[in-house]
């Protein structure tokens, strides 16, 4: 069967990306280079002031927004009595819970937020970049900010980034969310003043609705999902803030003690970020491997057929619906695939009976809440070490038998921390 074929049936499948190019750090990719992930890391810190007094919850840590890194021996446990054969360092990234957002969506969405404010107060004289950006926070910026709209549109998470943040800046923001969306994801929204459109169709139609109406507004922003390098190179951003907690606990990153990130995919945007930022720091040290509902394979599916963004998974009789509400897309994003082509090790995706197995296994054992998209990345783990899977024919390609017992195996949780304790699964 082809990998197309694979995916028609549901099947759970990994892809190796033939297109995997030889990348040395901050090595350029087409017209991007290590600039754009530093330009964005640099607005977050001009912002941190800024943060800190607008968002309470982030002044202990003086306006950053960050996550923890922690290690899940009992996961790694769990895995290998499943049948893997994980001998090396199991780690979490808790981007779920990242503070306004609760999810991985926070870096790209607050970042363009950030990036609109900036332009607007630049382009009015009232801002300059060595400004102290507390100054935001006064009702003349208010009054700025208020006469324009930000519209987005979302399956959930990046709704909650962008509305949350452009909301507490003095922005309109409207919301289009699909038919997967959680309810008290455009609960929690309303609740701050942001109005919520819904839609009885997917993902890719509420982003369609949603800037088709933005195009009617001179004084809107839409936020694309889909195209934009804002939101993109504010997820890359995370690389750099890795890197150093990596190095802080004493976790090497080479050719010898590789890592290997496993990192859940909707439209392909924050995954496809996080990607080019980990290529910049590391090179060919850092293995990229996306996870996707079997129900919702876009971007492995644009990938493996060369059709980018030009095919979605209802071209194929799947029907984008799945349990990973996050992870509920149809189509890919173009410009995140092309970016990719040179620079993902590959794709699996994964049932969401397995997703809620994870997340289940997670908060009993390790007492730690998230949702079922949040777990997508722990299925690459099931074939590390498996004989004849697809994970141990990469890992012999890439050299890296003798080293895998001092890999790192890094699966990013991407959303679920503004979770209500009454959601159930």
């Amino acid at each position: 069967m082809t990998i197309v074929d694979q995916l028609k049936e549901r099947n759970e499948v990994t892809w190796l990306n033939p297109d995997l190019t030889h990348m040395e750090p901050g090595q350029r990719v087409g017209q991007y280079s290590f600039a754009y992930m530093k330009a964005a890391n640099n607005r977050f810190v001009r912002f941190m002031p800024y943060i800190a007094e607008v968002f309470p919850e982030t002044a202990e840590r003086k306006g950053i927004i960050e996550s923890r890194i922690f290690g899940l021996p009992d996961m790694q446990a769990y895995l290998n009595w499943q049948g893997a054969n994980i001998t090396g360092r199991l780690l979490l990234k808790d981007d779920a819970h990242l503070p306004i957002a609760g999810s991985v969506k926070a870096r790209g969405g607050i970042h363009e937020v950030l990036r609109i404010a900036e332009n607007l107060g630049q382009k009015a004289r009232m801002l300059r970049p060595t400004d102290d950006y507390l100054k935001l926070n006064s009702p003349e910026f208010r009054e700025l900010f208020g006469k324009y709209t930000i519209q987005v549109g979302s399956t959930g998470n990046l709704g909650i980034s962008i509305g949350r943040m452009a909301a507490r800046m003095g922005f309109k923001a409207i919301v289009h969310m699909s038919s997967d969306a959680k309810q008290w994801k455009k609960d929690l929204l309303r609740s701050e003043g942001v109005t919520v459109i819904e839609y009885d169709t997917d993902y890719t139609e509420a982003v369609a609705e949603g800037r088709a109406m933005s195009e009617e507004d001179d004084m809107s922003f839409f936020v694309d999902d889909e195209f934009s390098e804002d939101l993109f190179f504010g997820y890359s951003s995370a690389a750099m803030r890795v890197s150093i907690q990596l190095r802080n606990a004493g976790i090497p990153v080479d050719k010898e003690h590789p890592l290997f990130l496993y990192l859940p995919c909707g439209v392909g945007g924050a995954p496809g970020g996080i990607t080019f930022g980990f290529k910049q720091m590391y090179g060919d040290a850092v293995h990229c491997f996306f996870a996707e509902p079997v129900e919702a394979p876009c971007f492995l599916l644009g990938m493996a057929t060369g059709e980018r963004g030009n095919i979605c998974v209802q071209d194929i009789g799947l029907s984008g619906r799945t349990a990973a509400d996050g992870l509920a897309v149809g189509r890919p994003s173009g410009f995140a695939c092309k970016l990719m082509k040179p620079l993902m090790s590959g794709a699996f995706t994964v049932t969401d009976e397995h997703m809620l197995e994870y997340r289940k296994q997670l908060e009993e054992v390790d007492g730690i809440r998230v949702e079922p998209s949040a777990c997508a990345g722990f299925r690459g783990l099931e074939e590390i070490g498996r004989p004849g899977s697809v994970m141990e024919e990469y890992i012999k390609a890439q050299g890296l038998s003798e080293h895998m017992d001092q890999a790192t195996h890094l699966v990013w949780a991407t959303g679920g921390g503004l979770m209500p304790e009454t959601e159930t699964f």
